[in-house]
């Protein structure tokens, strides 16, 4: 440059678009005002830069402070200008402010860009204004300004992340009616919607027509592709699609493997799903807690608690927090296994880690108590369930039920039987049998007949167990009528598991 050159406009719009992208706004702003000291204003490009960078750093008090300052004699905003301010005040999640500037936009005679509508439609989803959202994609078209490919992909998994899934698929079938061909952004938007839905089984098709229409799949497209097969059960498909990426020149990340480790987990697949955990580590992945859980959960299902124990060590060694579903994980595996001594050292180690159990932690360990038949050690955690405000589930209702009935306490498991039918839950048949033979026990033979007649009514199978015992105390309490139709019961269902056992 020569010594004697003067810094122009350009130079100093340079200038000031390196400092705001190494956010030193102090400095951008003296270049600002040594470009008027030198007799240069700023124009709508300076401008422009400022806003933009200001907006992107999430300084947005300092870019709007920049557009109240304009002044309108040298420089006029343009559509940029006000797209950028109006996209970051949106971001923050100042939409009524960005509402307003758009109106403030057209009350100037500027025409609103796709671009703008775009940025509108999305942070309004985003901050949960899902109706504003869909007012704005009718008040571009009431407008007249043509959507774009852009607009409606990220109109699209807007409303798809909304949960509005056939809105979602009707603006799929819209791209192509626009005169669009969906492109692999529209079709993994499309994809991860429905599997998130629970419709994973439409994945295969839409894969296919997929490739059919020449889509290049990306890293995103394969890892959506990929967990779609997964959960709906098309685990060996996955695999290959993860050995296709690497031919492809896709590095698979954290969330591929941790896709196909899961799928794998889930079918009893224990080693390739092992073998792929540590293809990851070699290749430097960090792997994080959700892969960890997976294995712990697939070890622990088919037994191999040891190894479930050795990722749980491992994990933590590797700094991660194990949260609830991690500890429940363990815990399902050692209460399955009949280790419930071990299970209560796993349950401490949990609080002392200051992770909180829920409710489906005191349910593992309730029905745990209750496989060894301890029935009122269940019964003391159900209760501290109760006291610290945790919902018990059907299984969990249904299994302390059964345990208290057969632990010789009927009127708490009568009780709690009661409490459970009138919340709207459906106990089970082994719940009904137990508490038959509870009430029979206990000497209440006509209790126990009239739920042996609800039993029956509801279609759940009374045990001929359950028959013999009330039968007993029926004789006892000479409720002879009553024990002729049981009896009756009882030869019946003795013949038919007769008949069953010959066949």
């Amino acid at each position: 440059m020569k010594k004697d050159a003067v810094p122009n406009l350009p130079t100093y719009n340079i200038l000031i678009d390196m400092l705001c992208r190494e956010g030193k706004l102090e400095d951008a702003l003296w270049i600002r005002d040594a470009m008027k000291e030198a007799g240069l204003y700023p124009n709508v490009m300076t401008t422009n830069i400022m806003i933009d960078r200001l907006c992107k750093a999430q300084k947005i008090d300092a870019a709007c402070s920049i557009f109240d300052g304009i002044d309108h004699k040298v420089c006029t905003p343009d559509e940029i200008t006000f797209c950028s301010l109006i996209d970051g005040l949106g971001k923050q999640g100042r939409v009524d402010d960005a509402y307003r500037l758009y109106e403030k936009m057209l009350d100037t005679d500027r025409v609103p860009t796709v671009v703008l509508y775009t940025s509108l439609i999305r942070n309004f989803f985003k901050w949960g204004r899902k109706e504003d959202g869909h007012k704005i994609y009718k008040e571009m078209v009431r407008r007249g300004c043509p959507a774009d490919l852009m607009l409606l992909n990220t109109y699209m998994d807007c409303v798809f992340k909304a949960g509005e899934i056939e809105k979602g698929k009707a603006l799929f079938k819209e791209i192509k009616a626009q005169g669009f061909n969906p492109d692999v952004r529209s079709f993994s938007i499309l994809i991860h919607g429905l599997v998130k839905a629970g419709f994973a089984h439409e994945t295969y098709e839409l894969f296919y027509a997929m490739k059919e229409q020449g889509c290049v799949l990306d890293t995103r497209a394969y890892n959506t592709v990929i967990d779609g097969f997964c959960k709906s059960g098309k685990v060996n498909r996955a695999y290959q699609l993860l050995e296709e990426m690497k031919i492809k020149g896709h590095q698979p990340t954290v969330v591929t493997y941790g896709f196909v480790i899961d799928g794998l987990a889930k079918i009893d697949r224990l080693d390739e799903a092992y073998m792929l955990f540590e293809e990851a580590k070699s290749k430097g992945i960090e792997l994080n807690l959700v892969i960890y859980s997976s294995l712990i959960d697939g070890f622990g299902k088919v037994g191999r608690v040891d190894e479930a124990y050795l990722i749980m060590e491992e994990l933590m060694q590797k700094g991660l927090t194990p949260n609830v579903y991690t500890w429940n994980c363990l815990l399902d595996a050692l209460v399955k296994a009949d280790e419930i001594d071990e299970a209560l050292v796993c349950f401490q180690s949990m609080k002392d880690l200051n992770c909180a159990p829920n409710h489906v932690t005191y349910s593992i360990l309730i029905n745990g108590f209750c496989r060894v038949r301890k029935f009122n050690k269940a019964f003391v955690y159900w209760q501290e369930m109760q006291k610290l405000g945790l919902k018990p589930n059907a299984i969990t209702y249904t299994t302390m039920i059964s345990g208290l009935a057969k632990a010789g306490n009927i009127v708490e498991a009568n009780r709690l039987f009661e409490r459970f039918k009138a919340s709207g839950g459906t106990p089970d048949s082994a719940s009904y049998n137990a508490m038959i033979e509870g009430l029979s026990i206990t000497n209440r033979a006509i209790d126990a007949y009239a739920l042996f007649e609800e039993t029956r009514l509801k279609g759940f199978r009374i045990h001929s167990k359950t028959c013999v015992v009330l039968l007993d105390a029926l004789h006892k309490d000479e409720c002879l009528e009553q024990a002729a139709i049981v009896g009756a019961v009882l030869k019946e269902t003795t013949k038919s598991q007769h008949a069953s056992r010959s066949w």
